[in-house]
C-alpha cells in the first residue's frame, strides 16, 4: 500500500501517477523514470504486466536527477518504509543500497540473470546476493549534424581537437548564416552525477586514468587530467554556452534537438527522440564514438538502470515477478526499438527488427561492452563523496574559478582524506 504521506514529504514534488486504480488500492508501487519517454515506456510496461496478471501498479515520477534520486531512495529505505515495492537503481549504487534490497535468487530462482551481459550481473550482486535485475545499459556517444558536417566537408572527429575546430567552424559559419542561436558542442556540465561521467570521459580519453584505479589508488593528479579539465574549460562561452553549466542530459538534448548544436553528448536515449515527429533534426543526425584525446583513446562512461526489490515490500514475490517482466526480452526489445534503450541481453544485438531502429547499437557494440566504469565498486560507501568531490571539482574549472591543475591536486588531497575512513 502506498502511503502518499510519506513520499510527498520526502521527494521533493514527486507525483504519483495512478494505475489502473487508486493509491491505496494498488497492489504494488513502482518508482521508474521521470519525465518524457522514460518515464512513458515505464508506465507502457507496467501497463502490459497488469493486463497479464489482473494486478494494479502505481508508478511514483522521480526527481530527474540522479543525485537527488539517490538521496530520496536513501531516505525511504533507511526508514525500511513499505511504501515503494520496486526501485530503478543507478548502476553505481548496488553497493551503496544491498543491505535494504532483496536477494532475487531467492525468488526468482537461480537462473535468474541467465542471458544478460555478465559484467552486469556482476555489477548487481553484492556478497552472492543478486539484489537488481538488468533493465538497460548505456555508454556516452557523441551525437552530430550528419547534413551540417557533409555541407562544410567534415568528417565524423576522431580526437577532442578536431571536435573543437569542427564546432567552432560551423557555429561561426552558421551564425554568419544567420542562425545566431546555433553552438558547436553541447553536453552535461551541472554539479551532479552527469559531469563526474562526462568527466571521467574527457580524462581517461587523454589517458589520464579512472579518479580511483582497481586498487584502490588515487589517480587523478596528473598532467593528462589536468588537460583534459582545462580542454573541457575552453569549450565554455567558445563552442558551448555558458547556460551548460546547468545543463542534464534533457537540456543538452533539447538545444541539440532543436537544431542548435553541431555535437552532442549524451546517451542513446536521444536517438528515438531525435529522430521523432516534429524534431527539428529528424534525419539529420549521426551517432558516433566520442573522440580521444591527444595520445589517448576513446572512452565512453559506463551507465545503465536496474530494477530492485525492497526488502519492506509487503509483497516481495509480487514484485520480483514485476521485475522479471519488465527486464525480459520481449520488454526490453520493445523499450530498444521506442525508445533506443539499450539491452542488457546480448541475443537482442542480433536482433533484426531492433538493428533497424538502432543501427548504432550494432556499428558501436564494442563501445557499450568495454564502457568504463566509475569507481563506485572499489570505494564503495564512499562513492557518493568520492563523485561529488569529482564533479564538484570539474565544474570548478568549467567555470573558471580552478585551473585544471590546480583541481586534480586538490582532488588527490581530498579523496586521501576519503579514503583513509572509507576504503
Amino acid at each position: 500500500m502506498l502511503k502518499k504521506s510519506l513520499i510527498s514529504a520526502i521527494a521533493l514534488g514527486s507525483t504519483a501517477l495512478a494505475g489502473t486504480g487508486q493509491a491505496q488500492a494498488a497492489d504494488l508501487t513502482i518508482s521508474c523514470g521521470a519525465v518524457g519517454a522514460e518515464l512513458t515506456l515505464c508506465l507502457e510496461g507496467v501497463n502490459a504486466w497488469e493486463e497479464a496478471t489482473g494486478h494494479s501498479v502505481d508508478v511514483v515520477s522521480t526527481p530527474n536527477s540522479s543525485t537527488e534520486r539517490l538521496s530520496l531512495y536513501q531516505q525511504i529505505l533507511s526508514a525500511n518504509s513499505s511504501d515503494i515495492d520496486v526501485f530503478q537503481i543507478d548502476v553505481i549504487w548496488p553497493g551503496l543500497l544491498a543491505n535494504h534490497l532483496l536477494d532475487l535468487r531467492e525468488v526468482l530462482g537461480e537462473t535468474a540473470g541467465e542471458g544478460h551481459f555478465p559484467t552486469i550481473i556482476e555489477n548487481n550482486t553484492v556478497d552472492g546476493r543478486l539484489v537488481a535485475m538488468p533493465w538497460f545499459t548505456d555508454a556516452g556517444v557523441l551525437y552530430y549534424r550528419a547534413d551540417l558536417l557533409e555541407q562544410y566537408g567534415f568528417e565524423p572527429p576522431e580526437t577532442w581537437a578536431e571536435l573543437t575546430e569542427i564546432a567552432r567552424t560551423i557555429q561561426d559559419a552558421e551564425r554568419v548564416a544567420g542562425n545566431e542561436r546555433m553552438h558547436g558542442f553541447v553536453f552535461q556540465g551541472r554539479a551532479y552525477e552527469g559531469l563526474t561521467v562526462n568527466a571521467l570521459e574527457w580524462v581517461a580519453s587523454h589517458g589520464g586514468g579512472s579518479l580511483v584505479e582497481r586498487d584502490g589508488e588515487i589517480s587523478i593528479n596528473n598532467e593528462r587530467a589536468a588537460a583534459a579539465l582545462d580542454l573541457a574549460a575552453s569549450w565554455i562561452g567558445e563552442i558551448t554556452p555558458n547556460g551548460a553549466l546547468n545543463y542534464t542530459e534533457e537540456e543538452a538534448r533539447g538545444v541539440f534537438q532543436g537544431g542548435n548544436a553541431v555535437f552532442m553528448r549524451n546517451w542513446p536515449y536521444a536517438w528515438s527522440l531525435a529522430q521523432s515527429d516534429g524534431s527539428e533534426v529528424r534525419g539529420k543526425v549521426g551517432v558516433t564514438q566520442l573522440p580521444a584525446g591527444a595520445d589517448g583513446a576513446s572512452a565512453a562512461g559506463l551507465g545503465g538502470w536496474n530494477l530492485a526489490v525492497s526488502r519492506y515490500s509487503e509483497n516481495p514475490e509480487l514484485a520480483a515477478d514485476l521485475v522479471a517482466f519488465l527486464t525480459g526480452l520481449e520488454e526490453q526489445k520493445r523499450r530498444a526499438i521506442q525508445g533506443a534503450y539499450n539491452p542488457t541481453l546480448a541475443a537482442l544485438y542480433e536482433d533484426e527488427a531492433v538493428l533497424e531502429a538502432v543501427p548504432f547499437f550494432g556499428e558501436l557494440y564494442d563501445t557499450f561492452v568495454n564502457a568504463v566504469a566509475r569507481p563506485s565498486a572499489v570505494t564503495g560507501d564512499a562513492y557518493g563523496r568520492v563523485s561529488n568531490a569529482f564533479f564538484s571539482a570539474a565544474h570548478d574549472v568549467l567555470s573558471g574559478s580552478r585551473s585544471g591543475e590546480q583541481a586534480v591536486a586538490d582532488l588527490e588531497r581530498d579523496l586521501s582524506r576519503v579514503k583513509r575512513r572509507n576504503w
